[in-house]
């Protein structure tokens, strides 16, 4: 609170004036950017989730030009959500997008408050706050990782600042009719000048965790699911190279969210 009572207006208008200067000179391009369709927003948004946006950006493109519209995803079978999804990991993700715009659509019209959106399977207070910044330029505060990162290198918040003191902070420095511009430049310093240059924290590489993991084959069952219909689990672990407990362990966690069942020893996708 003692961070708060030193915000003074001078000093936000200050950051807000730098930061959009900052912005012209180093905006960066993203297909979701130029879009206020929600439903592409949200499928943005799931994507983000997770992963870097630069390996989002292909397949958005892609996964947009299967399912263009919310009709168009929530008609579709699992196998085929999964097979184009495929690649960009943590697939739970995709069904959860696939439930939410089925719900939605039964609601008659897409969510405008961020509690909507969080009734749906995958959307929590990060994300139901950006899709309606991105969506809709609603006046609303987002912070994530980066953020609260810019927001303590700035010398608004420090590294014991909870996380109401953060969102406190944060809405107080939205500009009223910018969010949208507000977050995507907020978003852009954060990459390319808070955590790679002045932090010094760059992205961890996990391809050694991820080898042998149960990341690893659930990713591979289920693109073996998606490929040919069902999977016969000691084929996997011949054939793929994966551990045996790699892939109990996998096939366990698959069943259990549902997305495989299993039938005269062999494992199928459920539709």
């Amino acid at each position: 609170m003692e961070r708060q009572a030193k915000l003074s207006t001078s000093r936000i208008r200050e950051f807000q004036l730098f930061l959009f200067q900052w912005w012209k000179g180093n905006k960066r391009d993203f297909p979701w950017r130029e879009t206020r369709d929600p439903y592409h927003i949200m499928v943005a948004e799931f994507m983000l989730q997770q992963t870097q946006a630069e390996r989002v950006v292909p397949k958005y493109l892609v996964f947009l030009d299967a399912f263009p519209t919310m009709a168009d995803l929530a008609e579709a079978g699992t196998r085929e959500v999964l097979r184009v999804w495929s690649g960009l990991g943590y697939n739970r993700r995709a069904l959860w997008l696939q439930e939410a715009c089925k719900k939605i659509l039964l609601m008659g019209g897409f969510p405008r408050s961020p509690q909507e959106l969080r009734m749906l399977k995958g959307i929590g207070p990060y994300t139901s706050r950006s899709i309606l910044i991105f969506a809709f330029n609603m006046d609303l505060a987002a912070v994530d990782t980066n953020i609260r990162r810019i927001l303590i290198h700035e010398g608004f918040a420090t590294k014991t600042s909870t996380h109401k003191e953060l969102f406190q902070i944060a809405e107080r420095l939205v500009p009223t009719g910018r969010s949208r511009d507000w977050h995507n430049a907020l978003m852009d310093y954060g990459a390319l000048e808070v955590t790679s240059r002045s932090t010094g924290i760059k992205s961890k590489n996990s391809q050694s965790r991820f080898r042998g993991s149960v990341r690893e084959a659930r990713g591979v069952l289920l693109k073996c699911a998606v490929e040919n219909g069902f999977i016969e689990p000691g084929q996997m672990v011949k054939e793929k190279g994966l551990s045996e407990e790699a892939v109990d362990k996998a096939i366990e966690s698959l069943s259990r969210e549902g997305l495989l069942f299993e039938e005269r020893g062999k494992l199928f996708l459920k539709e």
